[in-house]
C-alpha cells in the first residue's frame, strides 16, 4: 500500500473544540483503498426491554476493543453507537477486520446468546452508492482523541448491512476475539441537574450539509450552557461500589475459555482491591488513583458526530425544552429525524490498555437504554 494511505489517519488534524466540528469543512475524505466495518446487535431494542442494556453496550464496545487488540494498538478511526460500532482501516487490514468481526459474532452468541450482525464495505463502494466518508479527530483531553464521521457513508453502510449486503459470516466455535482491557466495573453516574438525556439526530435527504451544520451548532450552543457542556460523568470520576455492578458481564468478557465461576471470583476479589485504592487514594507504583479517576471523566466519549449527532447529557428541564423546540422545528421542516430518551443515570463501558497511561477510553450511554431507545423513538 502507498505510504500515504498507511499514514493517512496520522495526518488528520486533531481538534479540541467540539463545536467547531459541526462545520463539514473540518472533515477529511478517507482514501478509496480503506474499508469500513460496521456491526450492530439484532433486536437490540428487545434486549434493552429485557433489562440487558449493560450487556448491549458491552457487546457494542467489544467491536472496538477487539479491533484495537487485533491491530496491536495501532491508531485507527472508530465510533461507538451504543448497540454497535463502526471503524475504518486501510486495505491491508481488511482481512484482519473480517476475521475479528467474524470471531466477535461467535463470541456474542456463545457468551450472551446475542446475534451480532456485521459487514465490511470498501470506501469505493460507498462512493459508488452516492455517499461519502469523511473523518475528523476530536480530543477531549491530552490522553485520547475520538473519530467523528460525516458524508452519509456510515449510515449507508449500516442500511446495506441490515438489507443483507456486504455481510460477514460468523466464525466457527473455536474463534475468539482478544478483548483484553474491556470492562464495565464503574457504577452508574446519577443525573445531577435533571435527567440523563440520550439524543440521536440524523439529517434527512432534504437537508444540505449547511442546514445540518447550522442546527448542530444551535443544539451544541444550547448544551454549552449546561455545567461542563452537559458532561454526565462527575469531574472527579464516576462512583465505584462493591461488588461492582458488571462483574457477571466482565467475567464473560475476560474468561477466555476459563471457568466462568472461577473468573467471577477472581474479578470480585480484584475489584475489591482496586476499590480500596480508589477509596484511600493510595498510590501503587505508577498508578495514581485520583489522577486516573479524573482522566476517566475527561476521556469520556459522551458526544459524537457519526453522520448525525449523538449526545448523552446531564440536562436541566429548561435546556431540554430549548433543545427539543429546535429539533421539533427542524423535523417539521423535513430537515432531520431525531429520537430522545431520558433516564436517571449514565453508564460507561471502558477499554483500558494500561491503567498507568492516560490513553484509556470510556464510552458513555444512558443507563436504561440510551442511544438504543433514542434510535427506536426516532424510527417510530
Amino acid at each position: 500500500m502507498p505510504p500515504s494511505d498507511l499514514e493517512f489517519y496520522d495526518s488528520v488534524p486533531i481538534s479540541d473544540n467540539f463545536l467547531r466540528l459541526s462545520d463539514p469543512a473540518q472533515f477529511t475524505p478517507l482514501p478509496d483503498t480503506w474499508f469500513l466495518g460496521v456491526a450492530d446487535i439484532v433486536d437490540s431494542t428487545g434486549e434493552v426491554a429485557r433489562g440487558r442494556y449493560k450487556t448491549v453496550n458491552m457487546v457494542g464496545a467489544a467491536v472496538i476493543s477487539g479491533m484495537i487488540n487485533a491491530l496491536g494498538g495501532r491508531v485507527f478511526p472508530y465510533v461507538f453507537g451504543g448497540d454497535g460500532a463502526g471503524f475504518v482501516v486501510p486495505g491491508q487490514d481488511a482481512e484482519t477486520a473480517r476475521e475479528t468481526l467474524a470471531s466477535l459474532q461467535n463470541w456474542a452468541e456463545s457468551e450472551f446468546a446475542i446475534t451480532l450482525r456485521a459487514a465490511l464495505v470498501s470506501v469505493v463502494d460507498i462512493r459508488a452508492g452516492g455517499r461519502d466518508l469523511r473523518v475528523a479527530r476530536y480530543a477531549p483531553s491530552s490522553g485520547v482523541d475520538y473519530a467523528m464521521f460525516t458524508g452519509g457513508g456510515l449510515a449507508w453502510a449500516e442500511a446495506q448491512m441490515k438489507s443483507g449486503h456486504f455481510i460477514i459470516q460468523q466464525a466457527g466455535p473455536d474463534a475468539q476475539p482478544d478483548l483484553t482491557g474491556l470492562s464495565c466495573r464503574w457504577s452508574n453516574s446519577p443525573a445531577r441537574h435533571g435527567q440523563i438525556v440520550s439524543l440521536v439526530i440524523q439529517p434527512t435527504s432534504e437537508a444540505s450539509e449547511a442546514d445540518f451544520s447550522a442546527l448542530a451548532q444551535s443544539v451544541l450552543s444550547a448544551a454549552e450552557g449546561l455545567e461542563r457542556a452537559g458532561h454526565p460523568v462527575p469531574s472527579k470520576g464516576p462512583p465505584m461500589r462493591w461488588p461492582p455492578p458488571g462483574v457477571d458481564i466482565d467475567a464473560h468478557v475476560s474468561r477466555a475459555g476459563r471457568n466462568l465461576i472461577v473468573q467471577k471470583i477472581r474479578l470480585t476479589i480484584g475489584n475489591m482491591l482496586i476499590g480500596l485504592l480508589f477509596k484511600t487514594g493510595i498510590r501503587l507504583g505508577q498508578f495514581e488513583p485520583n489522577h486516573y479517576k479524573e482522566m476517566v471523566s475527561r476521556n469520556a466519549d459522551f458526544r459524537k458526530f457519526d453522520d448525525g449527532l449523538k449526545m448523552t447529557l446531564d440536562c436541566d428541564p429548561a435546556t431540554l425544552e430549548q433543545i427539543t423546540r429546535m429539533l421539533e422545528q427542524a423535523q417539521a421542516q423535513g430537515k432531520i429525524r431525531y429520537g430522545l430518551h431520558a433516564q436517571q443515570e449514565a453508564m460507561m463501558t471502558c477499554f483500558v490498555p494500561s491503567a498507568t497511561r492516560d490513553d484509556h477510553v470510556h464510552f458513555v450511554d444512558g443507563a436504561s437504554g440510551g442511544y438504543t431507545q433514542a434510535a427506536a423513538a426516532m424510527r417510530a
